[in-house]
């Protein structure tokens, strides 16, 4: 709801948006994981379901009352469905016309061009054309967000087999993904401190693709770490441990031996997130930008499915080896290479992506009305954050 409040914002204020935003909403996680989860897994089960379902509630709640405030209506031609009626209008008018695209037509968007027999306007159809070419970015986040889902589940599952015991306290497993999540807590400030310094200097930070590109890097290297712990891991004893009232036989292996990986997927969020919310708001005009964030999430959520995906045709291949019911006789590694492999590649895919034509790099001009001191860029958006409070 805040993306169309940033109009007059440059790039500087941007990313500075974005960073602090998904900061927020990590420190928000960081109570959830350590508070919550210690109370479903060593107070009561049934009430740590009771207070995130309260907090939706009352969430739900205050937003019914304040809707008046929060509804955006997008000017003519920034709707969801006017940007698929594009691409749909395009797909009838190829399929009338039976034939490939004459010499007049550069991209087969074109079709739904008024003066081509089409629906939509000039500016409605390049509109989208601009928005499509931020779909390599959007297809090559996909396998970057299977490895991130891998905390919720792969990292979950070897957290659960490994010994959650600090003396005498048992750690809640969400423990685990706090350790994800602290990088990104101290990384957010960092990089302000240092983007503001450099602009000082007269310096170039680095670009959001750079950023992008190196936080694959990251994601790839934390994965491969997570299978070389989960070798370590099965070299120890097993040992039983109680949680949710079961008795479980798990690993001696104490669980933050597993940290390495957590803190390189959360240095990986904490590059790659803000960056990709910064490209898809400022590569595409004003009036569809929410659109293109829309995308950006879609692309989250397709990643996840990715992941389920890959794991099932990984379980289908091995015939259950890799996934039974005593991990300790799995082969939960060979998946964490397998994906590890994949990340490298996708990682250098996007890298060729983001070189070739520069296609990837935000104007780094000054948008207008917006100003070029970049010292009060923190100010600005605090100031943006209270008032969209």
């Amino acid at each position: 709801m805040g993306a169309y409040s940033l109009q007059t914002y440059n790039q500087h204020q941007l990313l500075s948006f974005f960073n602090w935003f998904y900061w927020l909403v990590n420190l928000n996680s960081t109570v959830v994981f350590l508070g919550i989860a210690y109370i479903q897994q060593s107070v009561a089960q049934n009430l740590g379901f009771l207070i995130p379902f309260t907090s939706v509630l009352l969430a739900l709640i205050a937003i019914h009352m304040t809707r008046s405030k929060l509804t955006y209506r997008p000017r003519k031609g920034g709707s969801l469905l006017t940007t698929l009626g594009v691409f749909l209008n395009s797909l009838k008018m190829c399929c009338l016309h039976r034939r490939h695209l004459s010499g007049d037509v550069v991209s087969w968007l074109d079709r739904a061009k008024e003066n081509n027999g089409g629906r939509y306007s000039e500016r409605h159809v390049e509109s989208v054309k601009v928005l499509t070419e931020l779909f390599p970015l959007y297809g090559l986040q996909l396998l970057y967000r299977a490895c991130v889902t891998q905390i919720p589940s792969g990292y979950y599952i070897q957290a659960m087999n490994s010994n959650l015991h600090l003396d005498v306290l048992l750690l809640p497993i969400g423990t685990m993904n706090v350790v994800s999540i602290l990088p990104l807590l101290l990384l957010a400030p960092l990089a302000e401190f240092v983007t503001t310094y450099l602009l000082s200097t007269g310096k170039t930070p680095l670009a959001p693709a750079k950023l992008i590109a190196l936080g694959h890097a990251c994601a790839a290297l934390s994965v491969l770490g997570a299978g070389v712990s989960e070798m370590w891991r099965r070299l120890h004893p097993l040992v039983e441990q109680t949680l949710s009232g079961k008795v479980l036989q798990v690993s001696s292996m104490p669980c933050f031996h597993l940290a390495p990986q957590y803190v390189l997927l959360g240095v990986a969020e904490a590059l790659v997130t803000p960056a990709c919310s910064l490209i898809s708001f400022q590569l595409t005009p004003s009036h569809i930008r929410g659109i293109s964030l829309h995308f950006l999430t879609l692309s989250y959520g397709g990643g996840c499915f990715l992941g389920a995906l890959i794991l099932q045709l990984v379980h289908a291949v091995s015939g259950g080896d890799f996934y039974p019911n005593s991990l300790q006789d799995g082969n939960l590694e060979g998946f964490f290479f397998i994906l590890s492999t994949l990340m490298a590649v996708n990682t250098l895919l996007f890298w060729r992506v983001s070189i070739k034509g520069n296609e990837l790099e935000p104007d780094v001009t000054v948008l207008p009305g917006s100003s070029q001191d970049s010292s009060s860029s923190v100010l600005d958006v605090l100031k943006l954050f209270y008032s969209l409070v």
